[in-house]
């Protein structure tokens, strides 16, 4: 009989259904300044997503309330799952990239039906992606990725997503994105506390929560950051976090004070569990009971150089322009999907692939620029057609011989 132990990872994502509201207690608790606002207790017929230790969510202290204006809900209203989201200029908003196209190997939603929507206005209101009207809103959303692994090697630090709006619903702008790196959170004892701001469903009313302060480490009580750093692709932008979690909050901003107020250092994704089984000639004997690790988060600064493209692109919106792009891309060899005029995944890789050939940040949109760039590149590659030497001419045939024209003036009488 051969019996070892094996240990398995996994990212558990905080997107959440609708589901009604439940009655919560409200009861005061102690913190330190701006951070000592009532906390809810947790309604044991709502299953918590990732508690460390006791629960420090409370509702949006009031010299927090101006976050309200900035940060919202997106829905898809077909699955009727929500995401937080928030705002990072007039039309531009973040959130985690499952939220909008799930993970692999799961169908993806229309982005047609999603709508996003700030705290305390109507759904009539609520803006919807750009391009829904023509079919196009995936062409106006820059992800980390449209195809997300949950398991080893998990994709957490690709778990992010701009979205393109139909109309500038923040109109009261948006959240600065931090230039502090990972790093500095982690070791650096002087660095700012972080602080979650964002949805639950065990928050009744559906109101905007806050948590924190908030611990940020590369080490935690059941994994070392050797087993960690082996567990997750692109590690460096990993950010680990203590901020107690709820469904819904996936999406939401990991917020540090600046020098002018709140700052994004990050976007809360989910929770990172370990689980260890007895394994029996191969087989399954026994499951432990998983530990959550900690609450991931992927680090901001990923964010500005898409941000500064989708604030500045003219996206293309006709399905010619889109034939003429994937033309231009298969003329180079990485792309090999169809040259049907709509934008997909396969669109989008050939477009990351050429940007990564020009040295420029990977977008993966569909722009203007890009197909003018696109246009110049292939006139680039074109041969060079030389002028013909006059002994080169061919003036004429013979009995189907090509002949030049001293031999032509030969043959005649």
């Amino acid at each position: 009989m051969v019996r070892n132990r094996m240990r398995r990872a996994v990212l558990i994502l905080g997107a959440a259904g609708f589901c009604a509201s439940v009655p919560s207690v409200i009861t005061p608790a102690a913190g330190q300044p701006g951070f000592n606002a009532p906390y809810i207790d947790v309604p044991s017929a709502v299953q918590r997503v990732a508690v460390f230790g006791s629960d420090d969510r409370r509702e949006l202290p009031a010299a927090y309330q101006h976050l309200a204006q900035k940060i919202g809900v997106i829905s898809d209203l077909v699955s009727r799952s929500q995401c937080t989201a928030f705002c990072l200029s007039g039309r531009v908003i973040a959130t985690a990239a499952h939220c909008l196209f799930r993970t692999r190997d799961e169908e993806l939603p229309d982005l047609r039906n999603f709508r996003f929507q700030l705290h305390g206005r109507p759904l009539a209101s609520a803006a919807r992606i750009a391009g829904a009207q023509s079919s196009a809103s995936v062409a106006h959303v820059a992800a980390g990725s449209m195809s997300l692994s949950i398991r080893p090697p998990i994709e957490a630090t690709k778990d992010w997503a701009l979205v393109r709006l139909d109309v500038p619903a923040c109109t009261a702008g948006g959240l600065p994105i931090s230039q502090t790196t990972v790093d500095e959170l982690a070791s650096n004892a002087s660095a700012p506390p972080v602080y979650q701001a964002g949805y639950h469903r065990d928050f009744r009313g559906e109101r905007l929560a806050l948590g924190g302060p908030c611990h940020v480490s590369r080490n935690f009580e059941h994994a070392g950051w050797k087993t960690i750093s082996g567990d997750f692709s692109g590690s460096d932008q990993l950010i680990l976090h203590s901020c107690d979690t709820g469904g819904a909050s996936s999406g939401s901003p990991l917020l540090i004070e600046g020098a002018n107020g709140p700052e994004v250092v990050g976007i809360n994704v989910g929770t990172y569990v370990q689980s260890r089984v007895l394994m029996v000639n191969g087989a399954v004997a026994h499951r432990y009971q998983a530990e959550n690790v900690a609450n991931t988060g992927v680090s901001a600064r990923l964010l500005q150089e898409a941000l500064d493209t989708l604030e500045l692109a003219q996206f293309l919106t006709t399905r010619t322009d889109m034939r003429e792009l994937q033309l231009l891309l298969s003329g180079l060899g990485i792309y090999s999907g169809a040259r049907d005029g709509l934008y997909g995944a396969a669109s989008r890789s050939a477009i990351e692939a050429f940007e990564r050939l020009e040295g420029r940040p990977t977008t993966g949109l569909a722009t203007a620029g890009l197909l003018g760039r696109l246009r110049a590149h292939n006139v680039a590659r074109a041969p060079v057609a030389r002028a013909p030497t006059q002994a080169a001419i061919e003036t004429g045939s013979v009995r189907g011989l090509a002949l030049t024209s001293s031999a032509k003036s030969k043959s005649r009488p």
